[in-house]
């Protein structure tokens, strides 16, 4: 029987500034401002989701600007994920090259592996972000600001650093259905329903590095995608008892459960629907502040504390 889990769903970042945030991932990388929300922990932060026209499961990309909350850098390390990869076509990465120099981004060959090439750059808030080219995504980009034969097509893969790579690799494959699909000397590559563009994650031995700590510039957790709320809770179950995992929480689109695996990465899956067009339409999404409707009667104290943005 093949894992529920159905690749990834997003990945979700603590990062700096909110206006640089959305020039970045707006205007450099040319993904679409899907939903402008807040942090349901923190209503008073923003939360943005980035992705393709509407934002399907696997091409999403979140932030939380927390410039100004008292919130201080973090520090990459064990239990962490610390490069988030995006998929783009095979054939695209020198114009990715100008396109990112263009815009003041120091630009650096990473070392091939598994076959494809990439380029890395580090964003406004120190998230290290590396673009992977590949002749494997079939799936249609947003192309409102770069053209469809270099657009990102979405996530390709997160790469987790743990102490202990055998732990965390079992766990993934007993619990979630995970198998391991490539390997070289310090890097395990597991993939779920298949292992195209979207549906792995690389565990990096760490060695002895100290233990992460979240903040501005590190990424918070990736989500996986899993078909509905039933299969959401029955994988919940098994989860009981071999990790801290939480009840479901109703994040408006989407269900999400979240737990550590062995090596100290924060995992969340999320469910597939009802999605982002749920409270905008497809054309209008991203547009509006939408809050929670438990946030609604604060909303004008809301606005308030929130930076301007523009977009």
């Amino acid at each position: 029987m093949g894992s529920p889990i159905l690749g990834l769903h997003h990945v979700t970042a603590t990062v700096d500034e909110a206006q640089a945030d959305l020039d970045f991932s707006v205007e450099t990388l040319g993904l679409r401002l899907v939903k402008k929300t807040v942090n349901f922990d923190n209503p008073f932060v923003y939360h943005f989701y980035y992705g393709d026209e509407v934002g399907q499961p696997g091409t999403i990309w979140t932030t939380f600007p927390y410039r100004g909350r008292g919130v201080r850098v973090g520090t990459r390390g064990a239990g962490q994920i610390t490069v988030t990869s995006f998929s783009v076509p095979s054939g695209s990465l020198d114009t990715w090259k100008h396109r990112l120099r263009e815009r003041g981004y120091a630009v650096t060959d990473a070392p091939p592996r598994f076959g494809d090439e990439s380029i890395i750059i580090t964003d406004p808030s120190g998230l290290v972000i590396e673009l992977i080219a590949n002749d494997a995504d079939t799936r249609t980009p947003w192309t409102a600001g770069v053209d469809a034969g270099s657009a990102v097509r979405g996530l390709h893969s997160v790469t987790l650093e743990v102490r202990d790579p055998r732990r965390t690799v079992d766990f993934m494959r007993e619990m979630l259905g995970f198998e391991v699909v490539n390997e070289m000397e310090g890097r395990i590559r597991v993939a779920v329903n298949g292992d195209g563009p979207g549906r792995s994650m690389d565990v990096v031995h760490a060695g002895d590095a100290a233990w992460a700590s979240n903040g501005l510039g590190t990424v918070h957790h990736v989500a996986m995608a899993i078909g509905s709320d039933d299969d959401q809770l029955r994988i919940r179950e098994e989860l009981v008892g071999r990790a801290n995992v939480t009840d479901v929480r109703d994040r408006q689109y989407f269900k999400s459960i979240y737990f550590r695996e062995p090596g100290g990465v924060l995992f969340e899956i999320a469910t597939m629907r009802p999605g982002f067009p749920v409270d905008e339409s497809v054309p209008d999404l991203g547009r509006a502040l939408k809050l929670p409707p438990w946030e609604e009667p604060h909303r004008a104290e809301i606005e308030a504390q929130l930076p301007n943005v523009r977009y």
